[in-house]
Parts: structure tokens; C-alpha cells; sequence
């Protein structure tokens, strides 16, 4: 497979928000973006405040553009503060430095896509995203 359809993002986010539903979560708000960082899908559940659809995409857009989780790119920020905040301005969807962005890909560990969820903690998110993307039948980048 070498793209995420429609029917998959709707599969990831419902899951993810069951998963949300099921830890008794905080509303969630859950983007899915395909290879090349576009919007596929989105929804926020009721009550999300109204930064969710930004960070949830900032989150996906920046595991793609870095090639890593964004869990992976807030280690970073430890390390490299100046260059993880200098992302911002030049990804097209932002960068977050927090867990709840997974990158999606396929049988041979090439991205396909991404998803970013955010609203709870981010352990709590990235555990939403790595259910939506299991239930979908696709593989979370390890």
C-alpha cells in the first residue's frame, strides 16, 4: 500500500476517539495527513478548544517533515532547543514538540501519512493515535 483513503483516516480517528472514550479522556481533536503532508481527514470532538485542529496538524506535519514521532522531535527540543523552535516558521503546518503525532507507514517503512490527536495529555494522545492507526490495519514507524 502506498497511501492512506479516506475510509482508513475515518477508521483512525474513530478508533482513536473509542480509545479516548474507553480512558475517559479530555475531548480530542484527531488529524490525518497523507505522504506529502495534505489534510485528509479531521474531526474535534464536542468541547475541544479552538487552537486543536493547528496543533493536531502541527503534530502529523512535523513527524513528516522531520521523518520521526513528534515525541521523538520533543527529545530533540531538549537537546536543540533553537533548532526545534526554528522549525515552526518553516513547516507548513507548524511543528509541536509533543507526543500524539505517529507517522503511518507501509510494509517496507516508507511514510504514508501521519496522524496527529491532541486534548489530553500527550502520552494520552499518542496512545489514541497508535489505537486509530492499529484498528485501521496499518503500522505505527517504531
Amino acid at each position: 500500500m502506498t497511501r492512506i483513503s479516506l475510509d482508513q483516516a475515518n477508521t483512525i480517528i474513530a478508533a482513536g476517539f473509542a480509545k479516548g472514550s474507553e480512558l475517559g479522556l479530555k475531548p480530542l481533536s484527531i488529524a490525518v495527513l497523507d505522504a506529502g503532508g495534505h489534510l485528509l481527514a479531521f474531526q474535534r470532538q464536542d468541547g475541544a478548544s479552538t487552537l486543536r485542529p493547528q496543533i493536531a496538524c502541527a503534530k502529523a506535519g512535523g513527524a513528516l517533515s522531520l521523518g520521526v514521532s513528534s515525541r521523538k522531535i520533543g527529545d530533540m527540543a531538549v537537546d536543540r532547543p533553537t533548532f526545534v523552535a526554528s522549525l515552526g516558521p518553516i513547516a507548513p503546518h507548524g511543528v509541536v514538540p509533543a507526543a500524539g503525532g505517529v507517522i503511518i507507514v507501509d510494509d517496507a517503512d516508507l511514510p504514508i501519512g501521519a496522524v496527529g490527536i491532541t486534548g489530553d495529555t500527550s502520552d494520552n494522545d499518542e496512545a489514541c493515535a497508535l489505537a486509530g492507526i492499529a484498528a485501521a490495519g496499518l503500522n505505527a514507524q517504531a
